[in-house]
């Protein structure tokens, strides 16, 4: 299925993808590069690194790959850490090339070499379903399918990156937020750009651990819950 789509411009420059379909975008106005680094890379992927220095791969799950951003970033940490990331990804309806292929994350921070660039598009064009190593240190599994329908691996990090709660509410219902947190191994993050008051409450009724972390540019709260070692 193919959905109508259109980039657009964000506060800090680089681009988001938007649906008129449900009149909902891939990553925050205020800026899509800024959001996917406060969000994902520093409170979700160094955060836990910062506590488990020792537990390698370090194995993320990513609910709605989208555009690409969050696991080309961490691709680049891994890459300049020289720590292995097991990035597992779902996404039920990928980009197409002629989108994909002129977002301008590559250009937004020009302290990444051409080196890293070219793994953008190359991330989109790897084969659904099929677990490829990309480099040294980063390993990822794109599987074209839904949250419901997905076969969930151990998980050290997840990265919660759906349509909001008011556009696709399914995806934040308890029910599927237990598979995940089932499925996250003793002292695993789960973060998100969502603050909704509902999904905290949900999330310490599964029995995670919330702390306070402030929002990225535009937003004063974030979501990041902690699974009890």
């Amino acid at each position: 299925m193919r959905r109508e789509a259109k980039i657009i411009t964000t506060e800090d420059g680089s681009h988001s993808v938007y649906l008129p379909e449900i009149n909902e975008s891939y990553h925050s106005s205020h800026g899509a590069y800024r959001e996917s680094v406060h969000v994902f890379i520093l409170y979700g992927l160094e955060a836990w690194f910062a506590r488990n220095r020792e537990k390698f791969p370090i194995r993320v799950f990513e609910v709605g790959f989208g555009t690409g951003l969050n696991a080309w970033l961490s691709l680049i940490w891994a890459e300049q850490s020289q720590v292995p990331i097991a990035y597992h990804t779902i996404e039920p309806f990928p980009l197409e090339k002629e989108i994909y292929s002129e977002l301008n994350y590559t250009t937004v921070d020009e302290s990444f070499t051409i080196h890293y660039t070219a793994y953008f598009n190359r991330l989109h064009a790897l084969d659904w379903d099929l677990g490829k190593p990309m480099t040294e240190f980063f390993n990822i599994k794109k599987d074209k399918t839904t949250l419901q329908e997905a076969i969930l691996y151990p998980i050290d990090v997840v990265f919660f990156d759906a349509f909001s709660p008011k556009k696709q509410p399914e995806l934040w219902h308890i029910d599927q937020l237990r598979d995940v947190v089932d499925a996250m191994n003793p002292n695993g993050v789960f973060v998100t750009y969502c603050a909704a008051a509902q999904l905290k409450r949900d999330l310490q009724s599964l029995g995670l651990v919330l702390d306070q972390v402030p929002g990225p540019p535009g937003k004063k709260e974030m979501t990041r819950a902690w699974k009890p070692g």
